[in-house]
């Protein structure tokens, strides 16, 4: 039987790796991967993992957030892939919480699945749900102020749009939200890049930003919305300015009056 694994975390790289090592397991079977940890949340609850490599240190939502996140559902097995304190993780281990440390070594990845294994095997009772929550509240009791409206996010997510339809160059293309990296304006018109492609929609910034959701897209410059999933770097500048570097590589400007975007990727 195969065990459902999703991978989180905020480094593409440390993703990549984790997946290579994985490989060694045959009966691993990544269902998806996550690069912050409210994706994460949305892809446990919806696709109901045994298994869950989580990373701690994420902006926004990080990993205790995330365990705080699903404890209305009955959780998956997590490990916890880390550069955490000594004291958390002796703490977690106490627990039977299993823990990696960056770089992942292949042989303590292997002692780790011999442990999932043996606690897949066994029904995971109320009562272990009950010394995670505890634990989680005693390492970090600030985690579930974390969450914010999260308990509403299922319903209020709803009143934005996951797809876009946008008329261009005669043909109507469907834009996922989610893959989009940034949108700039000019006059009425937007421009809405992709990892791959760049779109021309004729409607006003101001409108196109009631469609979006505002806790992913937020905007950096006087014409520029950016998607927060997508920044993978801050880059300082000169006159309290800095650099949004992202998923492609692009490199997008946030002007001081927008500081406020750029303080909750510094923690």
């Amino acid at each position: 039987m195969s065990i459902r694994t999703i991978l989180v975390d905020d480094e593409k790289l440390a993703i990549q790796g984790l997946e290579l090592r994985l490989q060694a397991f045959d009966d691993i079977e990544i269902v998806a991967t996550c690069h912050n940890g409210r994706e994460a949340i949305r892809k446990i609850k919806t696709l109901k993992p045994d298994l869950v490599f989580l990373d701690i240190q994420m902006p926004g939502f990080d990993g205790f957030s995330v365990v705080q996140g699903i404890m209305d559902i009955d959780p998956p097995l997590f490990v916890f892939v880390t550069a955490y304190s000594e004291h958390a993780i002796k703490a977690f281990e106490a627990q039977a919480i299993d823990y990696l440390m960056k770089p992942v070594e292949p042989d303590r990845l292997a002692d780790t699945m011999e442990r999932v294994r043996s606690r897949l095997a066994d029904r995971r009772t109320q009562d272990e749900l009950e010394r995670l929550r505890n634990v989680i509240n005693e390492v970090a009791p600030n985690a579930a102020d974390n969450l914010g409206s999260l308990d509403d996010e299922s319903s209020s997510s709803t009143r934005f749009e996951k797809l876009i339809n946008v008329k261009d160059r005669g043909q109507i293309f469907r834009v996922d939200v989610e893959s989009i990296e940034r949108i700039d304006a000019a006059g009425d018109y937007m421009c809405i890049y992709t990892a791959d492609n760049s779109l021309i929609l004729r409607e006003t910034m101001k409108d196109l930003e009631k469609r979006l959701d505002p806790r992913t897209f937020q905007r950096v410059h006087r014409s520029t919305i950016v998607n927060l999933d997508q920044v993978r770097q801050v880059k300082p500048h000169t006159n309290g300015e800095c650099f949004l570097v992202l998923e492609s590589g692009a490199q997008v400007k946030v002007s001081r009056s927008y500081r406020d975007v750029v303080a909750r990727f510094v923690h």
